[in-house]
């Protein structure tokens, strides 16, 4: 299995337009940049899509373009899903999975639009080509929110999605132990948001869940280029199925 994150940043991107803080030159003078985040999970072939940011046509033109299988949906958030409209006439639409509330809303957006509707319930695993992904409920008021457990036979990957560090326990729970954390954070430390980490919250969660490794995402340009446990658009994991 193989995980790509397709980007790493927040609702406005980096650079952000118009910026001249450090963050944005340092990216627009190095040709980086931190679309809206989002994964891609191959396996066995197929591709499974997490949230559809508004970046999406380029995010999958950078990566050589491949069918998409299957998308998860997290959260009704314009950054999280609103991309989902660019499979119109570039392939079959794809089946989405969420949450019933996630699914009423975001599907409803996009009504103008044939496409599968899967409903799944939080907590329950559920088998998707060969994956074992359970969804798990975040913190991140006032919308619903969902993140994932995603296992193979040897592994375990857990995404928060959007969240404060107050998550539930039985979420908190099935996080533990991952082989790889993928974690809000919005902002410095000397930021405190009240539905989103910032960096040193996300970091010390890592720390306590005990995970083989981490990256943080959902990164807004206040965020300098070079701390550790940074995720970049593009980077990839190779798990064993």
């Amino acid at each position: 299995m193989k995980l790509t994150l397709l980007g790493t940043g927040d609702a406005i991107g980096t650079p952000k337009i118009g910026c001249s803080c450090p963050q944005c030159l340092y990216a627009k003078n190095n040709g980086l940049q931190r679309t809206r985040t989002s994964l891609l999970l191959e396996i066995h072939g197929r591709h499974i899509l997490v949230d559809s940011s508004p970046d999406l046509r380029q995010q999958l033109l950078s990566i050589g373009s491949p069918h998409i299988d299957a998308v998860i949906w997290t959260h009704g958030h314009y950054d999280h899903f609103m991309g989902f409209g660019e499979f119109y006439r570039v392939q079959k639409m794809p089946a989405v999975y969420a949450a019933r509330p996630v699914l009423d809303y975001c599907g409803g957006i996009f009504k103008f639009l044939s496409f599968e509707k899967h409903t799944v319930n939080p907590f329950q695993k559920f088998d998707l080509f060969g994956l074992a992904i359970t969804l798990i409920e975040m913190n991140h008021p006032p919308v619903y929110t969902c993140g994932l457990v995603i296992e193979t036979k040897r592994r375990k990957i857990g995404y928060t999605s959007d969240s404060r560090d107050l998550i539930p326990a039985r979420s908190t729970s099935l996080l533990s132990g991952a082989d790889l954390l993928l974690v809000d954070a919005l902002v410095p430390p000397e930021f405190h948001i009240t539905k989103h980490m910032n960096y040193r919250e996300a970091t010390e969660f890592a720390e306590r869940l005990g995970v083989g490794d981490y990256r943080c995402v959902h990164l807004s340009h206040h965020v300098p280029w070079e701390w550790p446990h940074l995720g970049r658009d593009r980077e990839y994991f190779s798990f064993a199925d």
